[in-house]
């Protein structure tokens, strides 16, 4: 059984019922998947709920396994930070943190926005934009 982290993204466009995306969780608990979430996301979809909105997103957002960001995780967001900006690329912070909570937990990424989470140890579920 695999757990997918959703990213930002993919909640949004399920609390807003647009691409489709919860015909593609749908798909993903058939497939005996779990979803979960972590505080990044959460904190991201918050910062743009309208108040007619709060019920249904916690609601929403509760019903995902939650992973938290540990010191480890956030000393390895830090770590893929800096190894990317010696690269001489720059990655958001809200972007390292979600991936260093995969990474840390062995989940696999949820997200439509690939290019955003170009780590080699980080397992992706891509879904089309």
């Amino acid at each position: 059984m695999a757990t997918y982290l959703l990213d930002t993204g993919i909640v949004i466009d399920v609390l807003n019922n647009k691409r489709g995306r919860g015909n593609l969780l749908d798909q993903l608990i058939r497939e005996d998947g779990e979803l979960a979430t972590c505080p990044i996301t959460i904190t991201e979809v918050y910062a743009g709920v309208r108040p007619r909105e709060e019920a249904r997103t916690e609601r929403f957002l509760r019903s995902l396994k939650f992973y938290p960001v540990t010191f480890e995780v956030a000393e390895q967001a830090g770590s893929l930070q800096n190894a990317w900006r010696q690269k001489g690329r720059t990655l958001s912070l809200p972007d390292v943190m979600i991936a260093a909570v995969a990474i840390a937990n062995n989940l696999v990424m949820v997200t439509a926005n690939i290019k955003d989470f170009p780590m080699p140890e980080l397992s992706i579920h891509p879904v089309p934009g």
